[in-house]
């Protein structure tokens, strides 16, 4: 059977912020099924880029004092780490600012230009006139027009989940800056995709996409496609359309091409033909792993694109839903939001890997990470059931048959595990890991029930028992190895470990019906250890200190008019307790004069309760109430930190008094 040509993409990072779960579920998943192609000889190629562009960056960067490249430039690296920690081989993640990028989104811009798709229409849009610059609608907050919940964002409601135009919020305000913004009038450019409607209906019912997903995308067809906006205003940070002075791609007609402009770089570097994998009537695969929330972009905006530009369309686009954690949507406001290195800080990223692997198969539904169920899964599973295999049968090889396995005779379990090659094989090329494990996790508990029924340590007992104890525990570590090649695409570094234990080249699809006879295996080392269910928490626990508002961000340089805003006044403690569930905040009680507030500060690390009962601080009175997981904090209270991150409470002038102004 000839060998597959397949190139593979995750969607792109934003490169604004850190990897979190909600990256990792993704990046774990296509992983998975690109170690799988590979493990079965097929010429997989796996690539994903920092999607670098759009105002967030910009705005960003200037937060930080820097400029947009020198800002992609470190958060690439520090994605590449943390995919690296996770296990996650990309054959190359590069970035959407590149010369490639550029030269291909000029390309196909020109090419649509050509085949009459591009068109220009005057649009009206909210405008910063302290910034002078259009807002995004992530860049406009304001009431919602149909609950009216305050602090929603320009096109829909956490609230009530209504979604609405920007221009239809109640007391718009800009995120950025604070003001309220106008509207003004701009030229836009747009990509006819209305144009595609009847070549997307058959596409998206062509076996690309699952059924609900191209139901799903049947609703936008119905209703008609809408020309899509593919060109923003500067300031904006990404690449200028030829011709368009001042006119700039919009992120998501430069991001797509991204996953080209990475092939391409990479194909440069080995000496391949990137063009062979897009040719129209290519004979290679394209495969694209994303969430499903982007899947108008890949599977409307993107196909459309591609078809009018004459490039061949993806092979598959494989759709997973979102992450929640402990039932909760993934979010900084709620605490629930994780990023991998306060994973990493606690535990073993293959335990993630695992765990996500159990829950995702063909569909979109959503997946849950349940801190007890996880806890559970991987303990049961991989130390109780897999790891127990090996655990049990190499004692008796070890110690009574000097590390040496007999011949593997004829097993009835045996056979059935080789046998279940195809099954597993076909769950995992569908990406139905939950379904792969279920299957695996089988015949673990069968190969624990074998041994157990056989009872080797009574068998061992007697001299003429032993022949049959040393092929009853071959047998038991040949379906150890068998398993590990099952589960080698999710658990490369566990595999690893167990193939050096097992004294075995690296084992691959081909091996799975080659028992290794009378061979000599190495000392058995525990390959893994239970997780603790505290230690787990303490991940969920520690973000949900950080707490996400939408209020205006605050710039790097502020006048002295804005200064002369804050209102310090002096305040008296008169009460401090512990948060339950919080590991770095206490509850401040404090007389402020004429009243009294109450204020959550992240200083339990460098103080006691009770050693700041009557303590004077410093209180910033006029600061919007803010609504933490715990209650609501009634100002903030000053305090300062050095650079190992101890924390100093800022004390008021001699002689001061609760209420008093400090100017």
């Amino acid at each position: 059977m000839k060998n597959r040509r397949i190139l593979v993409t995750s969607a792109l990072p934003n490169a604004n912020g850190p990897i979190h779960l909600g990256h990792l579920v993704e990046h774990i998943q296509t992983d998975i099924w690109v170690r799988f192609q590979k493990i079965l000889g097929n010429h997989c190629v796996y690539v994903c880029a920092d999607d670098a562009h759009g105002t967030a960056t910009m705005l960003r960067a200037e937060e930080l004092g820097t400029v947009p490249e020198k800002l992609i430039e470190k958060v690439r690296d520090e994605h590449s780490k943390d995919f690296r920690a996770f296990h996650i081989e990309h054959d190359n993640y590069y970035s959407t600012h590149s010369i490639e990028n550029e030269s291909l989104a000029s390309f196909f811009f020109r090419r649509l230009s050509d085949a009459d798709q591009i068109r220009t229409e005057a649009v009206r849009q909210f405008f910063d006139p302290k910034e002078k610059m259009f807002l995004a609608d992530r860049y406009i907050i304001g009431s919602c027009p149909r609950c009216k919940e305050k602090n929603q964002y320009g096109d829909n409601c956490e609230s009530c989940g209504a979604t609405y135009e920007a221009t239809d919020l109640i007391d718009p305000i800009s995120k950025i800056s604070g003001e309220k913004p106008t509207l003004k009038e701009s030229e836009h450019l747009f990509f006819k995709l209305s144009n595609f409607t009847e070549f997307l209906k058959i596409w998206t019912r062509s076996g690309v996409l699952s059924e609900p997903i191209a139901n799903k995308l049947n609703e936008w067809l119905k209703e008609g496609l809408k020309d899509w906006d593919i060109s923003r205003d500067g300031p904006y940070f990404g690449f200028e359309i030829p011709g368009y002075p001042s006119k700039y791609f919009y992120v998501w007609l430069d991001a797509p091409i991204g996953y080209i402009a990475a092939f391409q770089n990479f194909c440069e570097k080995n000496d391949l033909d990137y063009q062979e994998y897009w040719r129209e009537e290519s004979e290679c695969e394209v495969h694209h792993f994303i969430g499903k929330d982007i899947i108008n972009f890949h599977a409307l905006f993107w196909p459309a694109i591609l078809n009018c530009a004459g490039y061949r369309t993806p092979t598959k686009i494989h759709v997973h839903g979102f992450l929640t954690v402990n039932g909760t949507k993934m979010s900084k406001s709620r605490g629930t939001f994780i990023t991998a290195q306060e994973y990493l800080d606690h535990l073993d990223p293959e335990f993630l890997r695992y765990y996500c692997a159990s829950k995702l198969n063909a569909s979109a539904e959503d997946i849950d990470f349940n801190l007890d169920d996880f806890v559970q899964k991987v303990n049961s599973d991989l130390v109780g059931k897999f790891v127990n295999i090996a655990s049990r049968c190499s004692k008796f090889i070890e110690k009574e048959f000097n590390y040496r396995l007999s011949e593997i005779p004829s097993n009835r379990l045996h056979d059935e595990t080789i046998a279940k090659e195809g099954e597993i094989r076909q769950f995992f090329e569908k990406a139905d890991y939950a379904g792969a494990i279920r299957e695996i996790m089988s015949l673990a508990s069968k190969a624990n029930q074998f041994i157990d029924k056989k009872k080797p340590w009574v068998l061992i007992k007697e001299e003429t028992n032993r022949a049959e104890v040393q092929q009853i525990c071959s047998i038991g570590l040949d379906i150890f190895r068998i398993l590990t090649i099952f589960l080698k695409p999710i658990l490369p570094n566990l595999a690893e470990s167990a193939e050096a234990f097992l004294g075995t080249d690296s084992q691959t699809w081909s091996d799975i019906g080659e028992p290794i006879h009378d061979k000599t295996i190495n000392q058995f080392h525990p390959l893994l250890k239970r997780i603790d269910s505290k230690t787990a928490n303490k991940i969920v626990r520690e973000s949900e200190d950080k707490i996400e508002t939408k209020e205006p961000r605050t710039k790097k340089s502020i006048s002295i008019d804005d200064f002369t805003k804050i209102d310090l006044r002096v305040a008296r403690v008169i009460g401090a307790t512990e948060v339950e569930g919080a590991d770095k905040l206490l509850k401040l009680d404090l007389d402020a004069g004429n009243e009294t507030r109450s204020v959550f500060s992240g200083i339990k690390s460098a103080y006691r309760p009770k050693e700041l009962k009557d303590r004077l601080v410093v209180l910033v009175a006029n600061l919007a109430p803010r609504q933490m997981k715990f209650g609501v904090s009634e100002g903030m209270v000053l305090a300062a930190s050095d650079e190992q991150g101890n924390v100093y409470l800022i004390e008021p002038p001699p002689n001061s008094f609760p209420g008093m102004k400090i100017s």
